[in-house]
């Protein structure tokens, strides 16, 4: 009970949070698996899988009417049952994905139930009816966020002990074979998210990367940090020589000015 109180609480709380802070992320799988690992006692798994999910769902936001897979639901109730059953990321990366598409439909339903206000949010507009606005605003995002609870409570309390006995009658070779899919999810997700991005002016870029990682074998904090440096000089180094240049080509203007 005590488990299926916190995953609703984390649910409806950082949902909240992640709305009226102007989404500041909050609802990322990173920030989401580390809080239900701490309150579940597994602060370590927590942060682990929320680390595999933020991979796999990276590129999972939403934009205009388009709704994504949901990683907020995927990455809690994914976490919750990888840690109450002791199974780890590899069954958080095996349930997170279908719990997120799940909940795709339930925010879609929950989209539509918020569309019935939309009259009464017009009436208060021409009004110039600010309080009756801010009002009936808090008012649909606090109906998602008991949904949100209630979905997440239902699921902890009548869903953990099924999945247990459904984990443990998995063979060892399907097992495995998940947690051969768990190492490839992440690199999909990644992949993915690089399709829309990936161009002539950034491709070495990511072909240095992989040599890095292939050839040379350099840890991921030496790649980042590499990264990093690499930005740094692109960014400031091609702005000094653009005002340079912007500054020599002003410079020919005003002796223009003077030619005779």
């Amino acid at each position: 009970m005590g488990a299926a109180i916190s995953v609703g609480l984390t649910l409806a709380v950082i949902w909240f949070l992640e709305k009226m802070t102007g989404t500041s992320m909050v609802a990322r799988p990173i920030v989401v698996s580390s809080v239900i690992g701490l309150l579940l006692g597994d602060v370590t798994t927590g942060v682990m899988i929320g680390a595999s999910l933020e991979l796999i769902f990276m590129g999972a936001i939403q934009i205009g009417g388009a709704v994504p897979p949901d990683p907020l639901f995927g990455a809690a109730l994914g976490t919750a049952f990888a840690i109450l059953t002791g199974e780890g990321i590899e069954v958080a990366l095996a349930l997170a994905l279908p719990i997120a598409i799940l909940a795709q439909s339930l925010k879609v339903v929950i989209f539509i139930i918020r569309s019935w206000f939309m009259d009464y949010a017009v009436k208060m507009a021409k009004e110039a009816n600010i309080k009756g606005l801010i009002t009936l605003n808090l008012g649909g995002l606090i109906m998602q966020c008991v949904i949100y609870f209630i979905v997440g409570f239902t699921a902890i309390t009548f869903g953990s002990a099924a999945v247990q006995v459904f984990v443990d009658n998995i063979p060892v070779v399907i097992m495995s074979g998940l947690k051969v899919a768990g190492g490839l999810l992440p690199a999909v997700g990644f992949a993915l998210l690089l399709r829309p991005m990936m161009n002539k002016g950034n491709f070495l870029y990511f072909l240095l990367g992989f040599i890095l990682v292939a050839y040379m074998a350099l840890p991921m904090l030496a790649i980042t940090i590499i990264g990093v440096v690499l930005s740094f000089i692109i960014v400031f180094e091609k702005n000094d020589v653009q005002g340079v240049l912007a500054g020599n080509a002003a410079d020919d203007e005003m002796e223009g000015l003077f030619d005779e």
